[in-house]
């Protein structure tokens, strides 16, 4: 059982593994959008944008639903954004580490 709950969180690890699914998701971190405007506020081509969505259906990631010629998308659950707010912080911290460990590099250079 352990490894099908690993396979299935190595799944979802691997459909959030590109920055413009990533973009899609903080896109509708505030509620349902339009296919049209979430290509619009990224910026995206359609055909790219359909093939990321895809992507995020497959792993039932993002719910979608038709109205008229349009297609609505919406997160099936909002804790992927308490999750991404977790990746955030888990890289300013690692960023703070980072710039830290210049800081003594740079002093010590300073000291030579």
């Amino acid at each position: 059982m352990q490894h099908l709950l690993r396979e299935y969180k190595a799944n979802i690890f691997q459909a959030l593994a590109h920055p413009t699914r990533i973009a899609i998701l903080e896109a509708l971190r505030d509620g349902e959008l339009a296919a049209g405007a979430i290509q619009e506020q990224l910026g995206i081509e359609q055909a790219n944008l359909s093939q990321h969505l895809s992507i995020l259906r497959s792993r039932q990631i993002v719910a979608h639903r038709k109205e008229g010629n349009q297609v609505f998308y919406s997160l099936r659950n909002p804790v992927l954004v308490e999750v991404l707010g977790i990746m955030r912080r888990y890289f300013q911290a690692h960023l703070s580490e980072a710039r830290q460990m210049l800081g003594e590099i740079a002093a010590e250079a300073r000291t030579r």
